[in-house]
């Protein structure tokens, strides 16, 4: 791929913006990493999960009781990915380097790893978010088509109707295959990863390894074969929902822009900090329990804008950046409710499942 670059010469969005944050912390005299509020989800979710992992392992259940707490351990790994390892990877949990990369590690607990994540998400996806041809967040062509840059395939008429499947495997696919790919390929997508250390190979597979003795080994040993089977793709598929659901209602729907990028240099028009807004779009807002759960993932023009800043305090800040783009003449995308949220995506790729055009121009000009 070309190089990609951003219209820096003028920035006055992001230069007026970043004052008035900064100023907003100072006059409250807080700190942009977390807070108790954070702490606090920390000691629940870790526990929780913690001990339903024992009740399944060691409490004879029911069926139905299995499946219930397989379900909710799933959706509590995804919150534990969304609130603690988020924002410790991205080294605003904490102002102490050792804590933000010790809770970074609970990425790898998940069947991830921080090293790769760090470098496919920190870097890649922050810096060219929705830009087809480097974002790895929306590489998953021709499996489903997430742009019209995209090249089209017959099946994608029917990807809206398959989507819950491909999103239901995601954490599967990304503990036993998207990181080895990345690992063994030295590529995140189209982008080089940075050169591992001894350390960081050591960690990967013993990571790795760990992995499959907590979520298969040992569940296989004490379950049996059959409530094995159930509690592991259970635990997966609200895992993997989660976890896709949440990064596409950010992205990938009816308001966000796009670009692409080609084997020629390329030169984004705008500024990268207005780059970030109109390829990002914020959904409920004001609903609590999801800012809770999510980790304030919902608040994501925030997040790609501060990424250095904890969650906790994106619905803060929300209100100077929806000013600051009113006053650039920067539309603020956001859904107000998740379900609408579900809805603008959905119909966003229903719409990219489509036949473009062009094609049906050049198909019927063969005959």
């Amino acid at each position: 791929m070309g190089k990609v670059t951003f219209n820096n010469k003028n920035a006055v969005f992001f230069t007026g913006l970043k004052k008035e944050v900064d100023a907003y912390f100072k006059e409250k005299n807080i700190k942009k990493t977390g807070n108790f509020e954070l702490y606090l989800k920390t000691g629940i979710l870790i526990p929780a999960s913690v001990a339903m992992y024992a009740v399944i392992l060691w409490v004879s259940l029911p069926v139905w009781a299995l499946v219930v707490i397989s379900a909710v351990l799933g959706l509590a790994l995804a919150s534990i990915g969304f609130n603690v390892m988020h924002d410790a990877c991205h080294g605003s949990y904490s102002s102490k380097k050792w804590v933000n990369d010790l809770l970074g590690y609970t990425i790898n607990t998940l069947g991830g790893n921080a090293f790769i994540w760090k470098q496919k998400h920190n870097i890649v996806h922050h810096t060219y978010v929705n830009i087809d041809g480097v974002d790895d967040d929306i590489a998953k062509s021709p499996l489903i088509r997430q742009c019209h840059t995209q090249k089209w395939v017959p099946a994608h008429r029917i990807q809206h109707i398959y989507l819950p499947f491909v999103y239901a495997i995601t954490s599967f696919a990304w503990a036993f295959i998207m990181d080895f790919t990345k690992y063994f390929t030295n590529r995140v997508y189209t982008t080089p990863l940075q050169k591992m250390s001894t350390w960081d190979h050591i960690i990967f597979w013993f990571s790795k390894v760990m992995y499959v003795v907590a979520y298969v080994i040992v569940p296989y040993y004490y379950l049996g074969g059959a409530n094995f089977a159930i509690f592991f793709c259970v635990m997966h598929f609200f895992k993997g929902t989660a976890l896709a659901l949440v990064f596409q209602l950010a992205h990938v729907v009816e308001e966000t822009e796009f670009e692409s990028a080609s084997k020629d240099d390329k030169v984004i028009e705008n500024e990268f900090a207005i780059h970030q807004v109109k390829t990002t779009a914020n959904f409920a807002m004001k609903n609590h329990l999801v800012n809770w759960y999510v980790g304030g993932l919902n608040f994501q023009i925030e997040h790609h804008l501060f990424p250095k800043i904890s969650h906790v305090h994106y619905p803060a800040l929300s209100p100077i950046v929806q000013k600051h783009c009113a006053l650039n003449g920067i539309t603020y995308n956001y859904n107000k409710t998740m379900h609408g949220a579900i809805a603008s995506h959905w119909r966003f790729m229903k719409e990219l499942g489509k036949k473009p055009a062009d094609m049906s121009t050049a198909t019927s000009s063969l005959f």
